[in-house]
């Protein structure tokens, strides 16, 4: 059984408010809002709606991240997306991920997305899990990410035994079981393709006998191709159950690049 942290009762919980709903249905229009801005669309005081961010952020289902001195919150679906995966999955076609049409439109900026979620496991085993190519392979869509894992070294992702190329960028940052940042340009298609490189960020910390894992991706333009983000709570849901099981997710989109699906 899947060990769930932040738990899945804090979430719901969480959920059952409707402020709660619509402080998420804001994010979701627009990602990365200060609490200011946040604040003009309800008719409460300030310390209300801090309070209700206060426990959508210990629920897992908020983010914040320090900008200069402004703090920016950000809708996390992961957690939405494990609910999903406990239940709904088991029944029903897998729905598009959470992040598919997720936009952010902060004028003149980058668009930036951020993930989080913990694993009951230690940071050594995550940090194999995340630069092992075979590992990988078990919950990023039957893809293999490989590089020498050094800065400036190059990094490819692909399926197939390699006959499949998903994408390529370079190694910026490597500090294990810490941090780690690459580039990356998709080649899944020519759409995405023509969006360009972006830069994706693994930070691990050590939390009790757990681990907090958070992702952000950014330096996509405005109104990037959704595909190029929309698959991280999938990849993620099924990085932590694969650690904390040893299972491997069964959704159509986990076994996207399956040579049995025949995509590869």
């Amino acid at each position: 059984m899947v060990t769930y942290s932040p738990g899945m009762d804090t979430v719901f919980r969480a959920l059952a408010d409707p402020t709660r709903r619509s402080l998420l249905d804001e994010l979701f229009r627009e990602d990365g809002q200060t609490l200011n801005a946040l604040e003009e669309h309800f008719s409460m005081t300030r310390f209300g709606v801090m309070k209700h961010l206060k426990q959508l952020e210990e629920a897992g289902l908020v983010v914040t991240r320090r900008r200069g001195r402004e703090k920016l919150h950000f809708l996390n679906p992961v957690p939405i997306q494990l609910v999903h995966d406990r239940w709904v999955s088991k029944y029903a076609e897998p729905w598009a991920s959470g992040l598919t049409g997720l936009k952010r439109q902060l004028e003149g900026q980058q668009m930036e997305k951020v993930f989080e979620i913990y694993i009951k496991t230690t940071p050594e085993r995550l940090w194999e899990a995340i630069t092992d190519p075979e590992i990988r392979s078990k919950y990023n869509f039957c893809a293999r990410a490989t590089a020498e894992w050094k800065p400036g070294a190059r990094f490819e992702m692909s399926a197939g035994g390699g006959s499949v190329a998903l994408g390529e960028g370079e190694v910026l940052e490597v500090d294990p079981p810490h941090r780690l940042v690459h580039t990356m340009t998709a080649l899944w298609s020519d759409d995405v393709k023509n969006e360009g490189s972006s830069r994706i960020t693994w930070e691990i910390e050590p939390v009790g006998d757990s681990c907090r894992l958070s992702v952000t991706h950014n330096q996509l333009r405005e109104d990037a191709n959704p595909e190029l983000y929309g698959g991280w709570p999938m990849i993620l849901s099924g990085l932590k159950t694969w650690l904390e099981t040893g299972e491997l997710l069964t959704t159509p989109g986990s076994l996207m690049y399956s040579q049995d699906s025949g995509a590869a």
